[in-house]
């Protein structure tokens, strides 16, 4: 059995290795190098503890075995024993499936409204809501980076920073929980523009990115980044500002678009778009690397159509379901209220069903 897990000693080594590296105060000089070390310790500490778990039961069953034709109340252990180092083993054997390394990552997060209207520029804004309130339950910080609403209070496109407090183990980061909101979500109910009572359908999209942690993960020349200034405008083309604090950045090699006029002052403005630029162009990134090895990742659909949905909401009977997992409930009230929980836990299962398929 110990054959089967030979892979674990190279983990361990680093484990150690880092370890050490961890209690020179040197490293903590570099916030970055601090917080890369910090993580992969934490992610090499669930293999460690459950290694030495496995190795724990191995042990006891094999002094009991030793020792059972002497002590028949030692013989009378060994199923239990055995029972014990099989949970172990299992145990053991998903903390060694390979996650997916960005999952102890903070992320940008975009809603966009798609086909509906201003429904579903205020369905987008429900998502908002839902988004911020699952934030605080988690204790996390949500800030709003750029918004453009409506007249009637939705929003045509927001983006959100979603950052967790502290070091977190990588199951427990936001990426790992809110890489599976990205796609189309569709709604079904009675729009507040509708006069005739009918129940409508309209579609928002939701758009999850990594964030950049570090400048230097992502090389940015300025001299392909188009910097556009513009006097920023509230809802209905209403002037908000008076002088040119609005920025948008065109970056010209790939045609990547960000605009920001939430902040008054136009430096903040372009250190919130350059924010938002960096998160998709490392997602763009990935996406080419994954494609050229075979594996695109298909999680996130990016266009805004109906028919390409991922989850639905229908406010008349109360429902919600995930059409990637077959989840459904009838407490969409809540999931809105920030229950989103077992909706995303729904997509981490069977996330997580398939990586284990895929490893046997």
């Amino acid at each position: 059995m110990a054959e089967a897990f030979a892979a674990v000693q190279p983990m361990l080594d680093e484990y150690a290795d880092i370890e050490q590296q961890l209690a020179d105060p040197a490293v903590h000089a570099d916030g970055g190098r601090a917080r890369t070390l910090g993580r992969r310790f934490a992610e090499l500490g669930r293999v460690v503890a459950a290694h030495r778990a496995w190795q724990s039961a191995q042990d006891d069953l094999e002094a009991a075995t030793e020792l059972a034709d002497l002590d028949p109340e030692m013989a009378a252990e060994i199923p239990a024993l055995e029972g014990a180092v099989e949970e172990a083993t299992e145990h053991l054997r998903r903390i060694l499936i390979p996650r997916d390394p960005d999952d102890a990552r903070d992320v940008i997060l975009e809603i966009k409204s798609g086909e509906g209207g201003e429904e579903s520029a205020l369905f987008a804004g429900d998502l908002l809501k839902m988004y911020l309130k699952f934030a605080e339950t988690k204790g996390w910080k949500a800030e709003v980076l750029e918004a453009v609403h409506t007249d009637m209070g939705g929003y045509k496109d927001v983006s959100v920073a979603v950052k967790a407090r502290g070091a977190v183990e990588p199951e427990d980061g936001v990426w790992a929980q809110l890489k599976y909101e990205g796609g189309v979500h569709r709604v079904q109910r009675v729009p507040a523009t509708e006069s005739q009572g009918r129940i409508h359908t309209s579609a928002a999209g939701v758009l999850v990115y990594p964030e950049v942690e570090e400048v230097s993960e992502v090389e940015i020349d300025m001299n392909e980044v188009r910097v556009d200034v513009y006097r920023s405008s509230g809802p209905g083309g209403q002037s908000v500002n008076t002088t040119d604090s609005a920025v948008r950045l065109t970056h010209l090699p790939t045609g990547i678009v960000v605009s920001c006029q939430n902040e008054k002052s136009q430096l903040q403005n372009k250190e919130s778009a350059l924010r938002i630029l960096r998160a998709r162009l490392l997602a763009a990134q990935k996406e080419a690397a994954e494609a050229e090895a075979s594996d695109l990742r298909k999680s996130q659909i990016r266009t805004v159509d109906r028919s390409e949905r991922i989850r639905t909401y229908n406010f008349p009977e109360n429902r919600i379901a995930d059409h990637r997992t077959g989840y459904k409930s009838y407490n969409l009230d809540q999931v809105l209220a920030g229950d989103l929980q077992p909706v995303i836990q729904s997509a981490i299962d069977a996330d997580e069903a398939a990586r284990l398929s895929a490893a046997e």
